[in-house]
């Protein structure tokens, strides 16, 4: 199996200031241009957050078994 890179970005606004959440794009050596989906996680605490984002990963992961 080639060598894998997860892409990820985290940023800490407040819920109610936001309007939309869109992609991000990346681009590959080759050229080719590959989306990204944003997630929204949203808590009063961080204790909330992070378990969100604990099983966010844990579910991204089981899409690809083979990693």
């Amino acid at each position: 199996m080639a060598r894998l890179a997860l892409v990820y970005g985290l940023r800490m606004l407040p819920s109610d200031e936001l309007s939309e959440v869109g992609h991000a794009e990346v681009t590959l050596k080759s050229g080719k241009k590959a989306q990204v989906t944003m997630h929204l996680l949203e808590g009063e605490t961080e204790e909330e957050i992070r378990e969100q984002l604990a099983q966010s990963v844990d579910a991204f992961f089981e899409f690809y078994p083979e990693v």
